[in-house]
């Protein structure tokens, strides 16, 4: 079983605080950046950063759906650790400041892959595909922050 690993980051024009403080607000500003690979998003304890346990359905693929159930952290200041009671799936979201006025906002999910040959294509092409997904959603915040 390796350890699959996607990535994807972007230049948002908002104070990294405005951009942090929209991502962890999982009660109403989350639910918007979602895209339609999401479903059945629900808040079922806190809604704000620390202590938030939110669900949603992930379709990464036609045929591979994933039940998350997620459990909030926020570990140093501008990251969120949302961590998959229902897998081993990790997400950890990163807000910098980017100079004047902008900030950079990181999106990096880790999980422990399957093993033969499902694995080396797990490996090869999950990345990319939650990558197009993650790119979506930092999309959609930078357009909710740059309002």
């Amino acid at each position: 079983m390796a350890q699959v690993e996607a990535t994807t980051e972007r230049i948002i024009s908002a104070d990294a605080e405005k951009v942090f403080d929209a991502l962890a607000d999982y009660e109403n500003t989350r639910a918007k950046l979602l895209s339609e690979h999401f479903s059945e998003y629900e808040v079922r304890e806190g809604g704000d950063g620390e202590g938030t346990l939110v669900h949603w359905k992930l379709q990464a693929t036609s045929k591979r759906i994933r039940d998350c159930l997620l459990e909030v952290a926020e570990p140093t200041e501008g990251r969120l650790v949302e961590k998959d009671r229902n897998s081993s799936m990790v997400t950890t979201w990163t807000v910098t400041p980017a100079g004047e006025g902008k900030s950079k906002a990181v999106v990096s999910t880790v999980w422990n892959g399957a093993g033969g040959i499902g694995g080396f294509f797990e490996k090869t092409f999950a990345p990319k595909g939650l990558g197009r997904i993650y790119d979506e959603v930092l999309a959609k915040l930078a357009a909710e922050v740059e309002k």
